[in-house]
Order: structure tokens, then sequence, then C-alpha cells
């Protein structure tokens, strides 16, 4: 298996392989993944589903969209979410929690994260 090296700051850092583009344009296309008859999409979401030991899983296509899903799964409207300064959420999304969740967003710690104290604080 070949190996790479990427970089998970955004969507935009990494770029594909020479066999990442020869793998893309090999793949099978289908329809629409909204209506889930996507082939490539389908077989992803069971393999990570099953890698993970879930009943299904969820393609997004971005890291924001990953990290908006999460803070909206994980916390409740009017709620606060704890992040350490500097967090990439914080800094670069922090209207999207508060407008697509209703959750402010409260640093603590340091930029190396918080312990539980600061928490209890």
């Amino acid at each position: 298996m070949p190996s790479f090296e990427f970089d998970l700051r955004s969507d935009t850092v990494s770029q594909p392989s020479a066999e990442m583009r020869e793998a893309m344009a090999r793949a099978e296309l289908g329809g629409d993944d909204c209506y889930g008859d996507d082939p490539s999409v389908a077989r992803l979401e069971a393999q990570v589903a099953e890698l993970c030991g879930k009943a299904a899983g969820l393609f997004c296509p971005s890291g924001t969209m990953s990290n908006q899903l999460a803070v909206h799964t994980h916390s409740a409207r009017g709620g606060v979410l704890a992040t350490a300064p500097a967090c990439h959420v914080e800094v670069h999304e922090d209207a999207a929690a508060a407008r697509l969740s209703g959750v402010q967003i409260q640093t603590l710690g340091r930029e190396q994260g918080f312990e539980a104290a600061d928490l209890q604080r």
C-alpha cells in the first residue's frame, strides 16, 4: 500500500497524489449521493462504519461540515462549547456554531488545551 502524507489543517492544504488522482479518475460514478445511489460514496460509508463498529457512516465533503455536525450533535441550543484559545472551531467557525446550533464558544486554558479544573471554574 502506498504511503501518503496528509496535512489535516484544512480541506485544501493536502493535495492528492498521482495515485489518488488515478483512483478518482477510475472511480465508479453513480447518481446523486443525496439519494444514496452513488456506489463509491456508499462503499466508503459502509467501509468506515465497519472499521468504526457503527451501524452506518456519513460522508462529509469538508472539515467545516464535519465540525459543525459534531457541534450540533454534542451540544444543546443555548449551550456553551468550551475550546482552547485559537482552536480552529473558535477562530474560523464560531459564527457557524452560533447560527447553526445556537451554541456560544467559550475559550478556556491555554492554546495547548485546558484542564478539568479550568472547566469547573
